[in-house]
């Protein structure tokens, strides 16, 4: 009884040994993917550029400001970042943001919705004069937009970039701006065949950088032979990584994956578009969808060419 009962005390002390072994072993195992994780996402995050990070001051609640934001790019290694906001110009917010981050590339720019009086050629002619000159980037309508509010269903206000197949003289007007600037035209929330006539109408006039904005994305939904389409007109196509944590997150970045495989990463430029209170960081958000893009098959080459030449070339930089 004696005997039985002492090897029934080994056989559990054993098998809690074994249990203990095996949990500190995973763990350490745990802990050191957690490690290479980090390491990959700081070395894929290094010298990028992030063309779409929304910030505060805003009219919604945002998980940074501005001057924060690029502190904390400045920390990750990255090269710069473009602040964005969907009512207000942000060449003030990233003069002041290059003062908080010594050495970072802050650009900003307007976006042409309702409260800067739509497609206004003198609201553009005035950000090119905001102290700095770190105005860069001209989106076309955004939430204001005609396409986005058909899709959206609203009834309100919105502002038209083109009327029966034709771009407004007001359109013409500010990518007249644009182009005399060396800015950068983003095509915001048109519609893909509004999209395709401003880039057709940029390249006509000279416009050097152009950006289809998040073309994959609600309400421009465009399809890979439109993408194509674009970049042979000399625009980029910009995919936004967002949030990853979604259940749908996952399909998604596999569809960017398919979709730039057939357009080109040497068309392309990879972006947050972060900043939502509860979203991940801009810059750690990014670094994830960085890495991502890593999992999915891209080479460390073809990543950095998205997240750090194709951005630096938008803007101007060398």
């Amino acid at each position: 009884m004696i005997r039985a009962r002492r090897s029934l005390l080994v056989r559990v002390l054993t098998a809690a040994v074994v249990v203990a072994l095996f949990s500190m072993l995973r763990e350490r195992s745990d802990a050191r993917a957690v490690q290479s994780a980090d390491t990959e996402r700081a070395r894929l995050l290094a010298a990028t550029i992030d063309i779409h990070v929304h910030t505060l001051p805003d009219n919604v609640p945002r998980s940074v400001d501005g001057l924060e934001a690029a502190r904390q790019a400045k920390a990750h290694g990255m090269r710069g970042v473009v602040l964005k906001n969907h009512y207000d110009p942000t060449a003030g917010l990233a003069y002041l943001a290059r003062g908080a981050a010594p050495g970072l590339e802050v650009f900003g720019g307007i976006d042409l919705n309702l409260t800067v009086g739509g497609m206004n050629a003198a609201a553009v002619e005035h950000m090119t004069q905001v102290t700095g000159g770190w105005g860069r980037i001209v989106w076309m309508s955004t939430f204001d937009a005609e396409n986005q509010v058909r899709y959206s269903k609203e009834n309100r206000p919105f502002v038209s970039v083109s009327r029966n197949g034709e771009l407004l003289p007001e359109t013409k007007a500010v990518i007249g701006v644009i182009a005399r600037h060396d800015l950068a035209l983003a095509t915001g929330h048109v519609s893909p065949a509004e999209g395709l006539m401003l880039l057709r109408e940029g390249q006509r006039q000279g416009v050097q950088h152009m950006v289809v904005t998040h073309a994959m994305n609600a309400p421009i939904l465009m399809n890979v032979d439109q993408m194509r389409e674009a970049a042979k007109l000399g625009a980029f196509i910009e995919f936004c990584g967002s949030t990853l944590v979604p259940a749908d997150a996952k399909a998604r970045i596999d569809r960017y994956a398919d979709a730039i495989r057939k357009i080109g990463p040497q068309f392309v430029v990879l972006s947050s578009d972060l900043g939502q209170q509860g979203n991940p960081l801009p810059s750690d958000g990014y670094g994830d969808f960085l890495v991502a893009m890593r999992q999915r098959g891209f080479t460390e080459q073809e990543v950095a060419q998205m997240s750090r030449d194709n951005p630096a070339r938008l803007l101007g930089l060398r």
